[in-house]
This record gives C-alpha cells, sequence and structure tokens, in this order.
C-alpha cells in the first residue's frame, strides 16, 4: 500500500514540478557540500523518487549540477534585467535590493550556483562562466545605455574588467553575508553600490 501511495504522490507533479523539485534538492545539497561530496542517490531519496526516474531527467551527475547553476542564472539575469527610461544609478540601487532579497532567500541555490567554479568539471565551470559573462554584459547594456555612464564606458578600455572584478567583490560580500550577517540588507546594498560607482567613475 505504501508502494502505491508514493506512486500516486510521484504522479501528481507534472515533469515540469518534478524537475524544479529535483533542482531545489540539488541546489541545497551543491551548496552544503564538495561537488564529489553529493551522490545522486541522495537526491532521489530526498525528493523521494527513483534513481532511475532522477536520470531520465538529468543522464549524468554533470548535466544535473550544470542545470542547477543554470537555473540559478537565469532566475538572477531575470530578477536585474535592465529597466528601459530608468537611470542607471536607480536601477543599481533597486536591482541590489532585488538581487539581495534573493541572495537571503534562496541562499542554497546561490552558495550551489558560485560552487560551481571550484567543481573540477570543465563542462560544469564552463556553464558558470557562461553565466557570469551574461551578468556581465547585462550590467554594461544598462550602463552604455545611460546618458551619465554611457560616455564613461565608452572610453574606458577597462570597463569590461572593472564590471567583472565587481561581480567577483559582490559575490564575496553575500557569501561572507550569508555566513555571518553581522551588516544589514540595506548596508550591504550600499557597500556593493558604492564599489561598482567607485571604480566606474573618474
Amino acid at each position: 500500500m505504501a508502494g502505491n501511495q508514493g506512486e500516486r504522490t510521484r504522479r501528481r507533479l507534472s515533469t515540469g514540478e518534478r524537475r524544479a523539485q529535483l533542482l531545489t534538492v540539488g541546489a541545497r545539497l551543491f551548496s552544503e557540500r564538495p561537488y564529489d561530496d553529493v551522490w545522486i542517490e541522495q537526491v532521489a531519496e530526498i525528493a523521494g523518487v527513483s534513481r532511475g526516474l532522477l536520470y531520465h531527467y538529468f543522464p549524468t551527475k554533470r548535466d544535473f549540477f550544470a542545470a542547477v547553476v543554470e537555473r540559478e542564472s537565469e532566475r538572477m539575469l531575470r530578477m536585474t534585467a535592465a529597466a528601459p527610461g530608468v537611470p542607471a544609478r536607480e536601477q543599481l540601487t533597486a536591482n541590489l535590493d532585488t538581487y539581495l532579497e534573493y541572495v537571503h532567500a534562496h541562499a542554497h541555490g546561490y552558495r550551489a550556483f558560485h560552487r560551481a567554479d571550484a567543481s573540477g568539471d570543465q563542462a560544469v565551470r564552463r556553464v558558470y562562466r557562461q553565466a557570469l559573462a551574461a551578468q556581465e554584459r547585462q550590467i554594461l547594456d544598462a550602463l552604455a545605455a545611460d546618458p551619465e555612464f554611457g560616455p564613461l564606458v565608452e572610453q574606458r578600455p577597462d570597463a569590461r574588467l572593472a564590471v567583472r572584478g565587481w561581480l567577483a567583490f559582490t559575490t564575496a560580500v553575500c557569501l561572507e553575508w550569508l555566513r555571518s550577517p553581522e551588516l544589514t540588507r540595506e548596508q550591504v546594498r550600499d557597500l556593493c553600490a558604492r564599489a561598482l560607482l567607485g571604480v566606474l567613475m573618474p
């Protein structure tokens, strides 16, 4: 009877819902442990599915981790998308508020995303670096479209490197904030905003 009940429970989830559930479990496990210490069997057990079903969605552990990283990246890009016509300074504050709210609410996923570069798997690291490059382009495009920052970005050959460095800074600040939340969200936001303006302004 218990097995039949489990089968009925599994059938309640659509393909998309089941995939999302597995990715959520994966984000938590990968955020808590190194890549090599996470086993597919653990993910399946926590999600209440068979190992075979998990492999149906994700053929390999590498595919699974890459999917976790991609989902977290897509979430962050959607939430911090540029708003046409809004000054970059206003967008920076608003997007950092949104970003930090996400970091706090999805701490496991955020940590998992940033564990990718240390996974040792070249395919997974490639997904991670592509995600960071997308964030970098999104920020540069928003700056370039702004009357205040557009000319600065055009005149500075190091603008891309500055934004890349700022992303690394913001990541380090957020991970430390999650470990030891001594600062308020507003203080972290202002710290990160000042850092970006500091490297861009002459």
